[in-house]
């Protein structure tokens, strides 16, 4: 878990408390998905996950907590996919090519994964979770840039470029963020706006060199 998510209060370290542990999330992704975050109750989710309410607070000692796991563990997979699909790129039409795939996969996952759409529109009201998407950008920002100083055959990325890609993935969330919340052909021509830009900007970054 990242250094701003809020920590559980006891972290298992056996195996049946770990999985005790997913089974928590998992239960508590089947409640967000009918009914909200804000609708989920501690008692409910501690019911049907089948713990003690007693049990649920040692680990997590509020609804908050919860919620931080699961936008941790979703980041996590964010990095994983964005690492994964840029790692590979060996030219300026690869490296366009798969952002604007990750971006297509990326809406597709908001609109199919409820629990993701609580979290974030929720993030500009939670100071941890804002937190938590700027450690994100950060890092998959800088992993573009190295994409971008690879491509450009230098060996580090000039700060002008990492400040660019930083830019790119914190607009890729608020895009997201905005895309979800309204009408899902006006989400995709948003959608496709961002990769419009995002397009020009690469592009001038790899001509620069």
């Amino acid at each position: 878990m990242s250094d701003n998510a809020k920590k559980m209060r006891r972290a298992p370290t056996q195996k049946r408390s770990r999985e005790r542990v997913q089974n928590i999330l998992k239960v508590a992704c089947e409640l967000i998905a009918l009914q909200g975050s804000d609708g989920m109750k501690m008692g409910e989710l501690a019911e049907k996950a089948g713990v003690s309410i007693g049990s649920l607070y040692q680990y997590f000692p509020d609804k908050a907590a919860i919620i931080h796991a699961l936008a941790d563990r979703y980041n996590d997979e964010s990095r994983h996919c964005i690492e994964e699909a840029l790692s590979e790129v060996t030219t300026s039409h690869s490296l366009i090519a798969a952002f604007d795939h990750l971006i297509d996969t990326y809406f597709e996952l908001f609109l199919a994964e409820p629990v993701i759409c609580d979290i974030w529109t929720g993030t500009q009201a939670d100071k941890t979770l804002r937190d938590m998407e700027l450690e994100v950008s950060r890092e998959n920002g800088a992993f573009l840039a190295r994409t971008i100083a690879r491509l450009r055959n230098e060996q580090t990325a000039d700060p002008s470029i990492s400040a660019r890609c930083l830019l790119i993935m914190s607009m890729g969330e608020a895009t997201m963020r905005l895309a979800i919340s309204v009408p899902v052909d006006e989400g995709r021509e948003i959608v496709g706006s961002y990769k419009r830009m995002t397009r020009r900007e690469i592009t001038e970054m790899l001509d620069a060199s």
